[in-house]
């Protein structure tokens, strides 16, 4: 037998070996047959370089080492799942759901592990990365360190694998394999790891590949997104992924009414704890894939998902001091800090208090008793106070009038829950805030310049604002502590290349109060530039899709401080995009303008992705559910008989994909 012939028949084998032991729990070698049968195709590969393959089963020993991740953006955004704590919210959630589809619904459930999320992509049935969540749109390149992980498959069975795919899924430690690596560090004089979720977490980001290899990591799969999959349904999915090599737990179940999904929530509320790793909750999704996609998305989740987090741990401790902080916006949030307490696996030591009407509802004092609970949000929380605890002598919380950090008496505007500094320009965590959102990634993603950097900037007095950052020169941040020649240039270097983000963005890291991501990209696509937006009226602005009042005022207000307006023309000055880009200009076009559609079934010459864009493109405005307003219902293949009975109801004109093509010659 040929060499590059002994060469795949061993990287086949022990590809075989690894699926019978890691997905299937069948092992058909001994551990020791299979460590020989490695052993020589190591080898070999050592001594015929020429036939290396980066997918070889010998790579999962690691030792490659990155020492800074690259930044992936996601080709299909990874978003964050809408939280139910209570049967009531599923209720009311399926309830939203059946007005916006055809037909019955079946979900499917699925048990919500508690781990760190990744994006595998896989290419003619091969791994090419695999990439961390990171805020949704982009993450870090943990490749080499994915790779490591023995039921992550480097290659794929089966003949049905799509061209291209992401399978998204979660990075997970068992809790023997935990309680293994604390009882070797513990041994070893070292400090036990705090939790398994951690530990998963902080896992992807080791330089060294091969320190990763050494920790029993798992990766769970739970999601295929990509184009012409061939795949129809979401349980359709899981069996497929598990068919193809993937590790996917055996727990997911189809139920065919909320009933049912209730009845599988209540029995793993109790299961739960019999699972060898960390569960929070459950995921209820809609199956059929078609109506996922008429259910679309929200700016941050899917419709057509729900996660079900069960109750959340409780502990009691001593409540020793409120103190409050000042975030970018100048709202202020007062901080429990408390006596150590272990709540879900971490040691917590300070819980948040919302607001003060939050203080005063559960009338929450200094020397108190309080009951804390970690739910589904990161930041633990106060959820009562055990009076029977309290000391006599007690006196009520009185809250703050003025700033922590500057001084400046707070405002509270009528209906508004926080207080608020209105030192904007002075307040040192405002300053620094508002410099540190400008630059994060969603905004700027200035390479080379973290939150750190910038309150060091702050500190020396580099900088004011964010508009300094552009006047910033290489020999006056080298002095600045752990700032090396090669750190500083990057620096400077990425503070210029952020000179090319689009419009859209450096509007966003302005950072008004209330314009997030999504609003920063219906303003820039209506008024097109900074000078437009600057100049638009209260009444020009509620005109604009989904944007309020309170946005309009909010941005009324920002433009009308005159620092504000000098800051933004010095970015302008200094060549920062303040317009739509010609490209986009240029492909824009009005033929659509002021019209509404509803896109439902299947389509051939293109996906609904395309028609959704070509919508927007053009000045439409797509919409999920019918009603009068609505222009035109685009009707492919398999769209269900009630969403065409409402369509003739309400008088909405119904065209085919072709008609709305030829709209658009």
């Amino acid at each position: 037998m040929e060499v590059k012939d002994r060469i795949e028949q061993l990287r086949e084998e022990l590809q075989l070996h690894n699926y019978n032991y890691y997905i299937l729990d069948q092992p058909s070698i001994s551990d020791f047959e299979f460590d020989q049968k490695l052993k020589t195709l190591e080898a070999l590969e050592k001594k015929y370089p020429a036939f290396d393959d980066p997918n070889s089963p010998t790579k999962r020993v690691g030792g490659e080492v990155t020492k800074n991740f690259e930044t992936v953006v996601h080709e299909n955004r990874m978003y964050s799942l809408s939280n139910s704590y209570s049967k009531e919210d599923l209720i009311d959630w399926e309830t939203r759901i059946s007005k916006l589809v055809d037909g019955p619904i079946a979900y499917v459930c699925e048990l919500k592990y508690d781990g760190a999320s990744i994006s595998i992509t896989y290419e003619n049935a091969e791994l090419k990365q695999a990439v961390t969540r990171g805020d949704g749109a982009q993450g870090d390149n943990v490749t080499a360190n994915i790779k490591t992980i023995q039921s992550v498959p480097l290659k794929l069975n089966g003949k049905d694998v799509p061209e291209k795919f992401d399978i998204r899924g979660e990075i997970i430690l068992p809790f023997e394999g935990f309680a293994k690596m604390n009882q070797e560090r513990l041994k070893n004089g070292e400090e036990p790891y705090a939790n398994p979720r951690n530990t998963a977490s902080g896992s992807l980001k080791l330089q060294d590949s091969a320190e990763v290899a050494k920790r029993p990591l798992a990766c769970f799969l739970y999601n295929i997104t990509g184009e012409k999959l061939g795949i129809q349904t979401q349980i359709e999915s899981l069996e497929k992924a598990q068919k193809w090599g993937f590790q996917v737990p055996p727990h997911f179940k189809l139920a065919n009414s909320i009933e049912e999904v209730l009845a599988y929530v209540n029995y793993w509320d109790q299961e739960r704890f019999n699972l060898p790793y960390e569960t929070d909750g459950v995921v209820i999704k809609v199956n059929q894939l078609q109506q996922q996609e008429e259910l679309g998305f929200t700016a941050k989740s899917p419709r057509w998902a729900m996660a079900y987090k069960f109750k959340a741990e409780q502990e009691s401790t001593r409540l020793e001091e409120i103190t409050y902080q000042v975030g970018r916006t100048g709202a202020i949030t007062p901080v429990a800090n408390l006596a150590p307490v272990q709540l879900a696996g971490t040691t917590v030591k300070r819980a948040s208090l919302h607001n003060a009407d939050q203080i005063e509802k559960l009338d929450i004092r200094e020397g108190d008793v309080v009951f804390v609970e970690k739910g589904g949000e990161i930041i633990p929380k106060i959820v009562g106070v055990d009076f029977t605890k309290r000391d006599t002598s007690s006196q009520p919380t009185n809250y703050i009038s003025h700033c922590p950090e500057c001084n400046t008496e707070l405002v509270r505007t009528e209906g508004e829950a926080l207080h608020f500094c209105p030192n904007a320009t002075s307040c040192p965590p405002q300053v620094t805030g508002r410099i540190q959102h400008f630059i994060s990634r969603k905004a700027m993603d200035v390479e080379g310049l973290g939150g750190e950097t910038v309150a060091l900037l702050v500190k020396e007095k580099l900088i004011e604002n964010y508009a300094d950052l552009y006047t910033l020169k290489k020999e006056q941040v080298l002095p600045l502590e752990r700032m090396a020649e090669k750190s500083a240039q990057n620096l400077i270097d990425g503070i210029e290349k952020s000179k090319q983000i689009s419009f859209e963005r450096v509007l966003f890291g302005l950072g008004i109060r209330y314009v997030g991501e999504t609003v920063a990209k219906k303003l820039a696509k209506e008024f097109k530039s900074m000078p437009k937006l600057m100049q638009a009226s209260f009444e020009d602005l509620i005109q604009v899709d989904e944007i309020g009042e309170r946005i309009a005022e909010s941005l009324i207000q920002f433009f009308e401080v005159k620092s504000n307006v000098e800051i933004v023309n010095r970015l302008a000055n200094y060549g920062l995009q303040m317009q739509v880009s010609e490209e986009e200009l240029n492909q824009a076009s009005s033929k659509l303008k002021d019209l509404t559609f509803v896109i439902s079934g299947v389509f051939e010459k293109v996906s609904r992705k395309e028609l959704k864009s070509l919508i927007e493109k053009n000045g439409g405005k797509n919409t999920s559910s019918l009603s009068k307003k609505t222009s035109y219902l685009i009707a492919g293949e398999q769209m269900g008989p009630s969403k065409k009975e409402k369509a003739e109801k309400l008088g909405v004109h119904l065209i085919t994909e072709e008609e709305f093509l030829t709209m658009l010659e």
